[in-house]
């Protein structure tokens, strides 16, 4: 059964040339599920080539709420990750805040 009090959301950036993910994707997609009432993301995922990287951003991101602004998930992104994706990262997760606060305009 799929939750209703949450939604799906994603956001995209253009990844740098050189990225191991470069030879799969065409560009960095983070998608996380969001609590609607208080946008509290409650699970997150990348495209990064591997799983720990993965699992890492997961982690760094999972209990901001996205009712504050992206302005702190980014800075603890950026203090965290050290790899070549971190801008397409921080890309990623201002588009996904945006599509947020389209999506919180509509409901």
């Amino acid at each position: 059964m799929i939750p209703i009090n949450t939604l799906f959301i994603a956001g995209h950036a253009k990844l740098p040339t050189g990225m191991a993910a470069k030879n799969v994707y065409d560009s960095l997609t983070i998608t996380a599920e969001i609590d609607k009432k208080y946008g509290v993301i409650l699970e997150a995922s990348c495209t990064l080539a591997t799983e720990h990287g993965r699992d890492y951003v997961s982690s760094l991101l999972r209990g901001f709420s996205l009712q504050d602004g992206i302005e702190e998930p980014i800075r603890v992104l950026q203090h965290h990750y050290r790899g070549r994706a971190a801008n397409a990262l921080a890309a990623a997760l201002k588009d996904l805040h945006l599509q947020y606060e389209h999506l919180k305009g509509k409901t």
